[in-house]
């Protein structure tokens, strides 16, 4: 079982009320998927707590200076200007989410509509589209 203890020692810069306000949700996300062995748990919880900045961070930030680009997605901005992208979080991730997970081309948008959001910072159209919330 997830208590506010046990997140408090494992994200301890996070805001004790960030922390209350996923004792719950985690717990029934833990009940629904089988999440019910310490090792499992552990794993889940090193994974979101990952993925989300220890619970504190729910959507995926791509504010990257140009200098950055090419070294975080050396394979999307090896034949741009990165100057064109640079500082734009909607144009960066037009770009490095086109064309995959069920996302349209650069000028669809939806690289930054399905962007990463959540604790397991979920991307792409079609993991969206699914029906689990993590």
């Amino acid at each position: 079982m997830i208590t506010l203890n046990l997140l408090q020692r494992l994200f301890p810069r996070t805001k004790t009320t960030t922390l209350e306000s996923y004792i719950k949700p985690l717990n029934d996300v833990c009940g629904n998927f089988a999440i019910n062995t310490n090792e499992r748990i552990a794993m889940f919880l090193a994974q979101v707590g990952h993925e989300s900045g220890g619970l504190s961070v729910i959507e995926e930030n791509l504010n990257y200076r140009a200098e950055r680009l090419g070294v975080v997605f050396p394979k999307y901005f090896k034949d741009v200007n990165v100057a064109d992208y640079a500082n734009k979080p909607e144009k960066i991730a037009n770009r490095v989410y086109a064309n995959r997970m069920g996302n349209g081309p650069e000028s669809s948008g939806d690289g930054f509509k399905f962007r990463g959001r959540g604790l397991i910072q979920r991307t792409g159209k079609n993991n969206y589209s699914s029906s689990i919330i993590w």
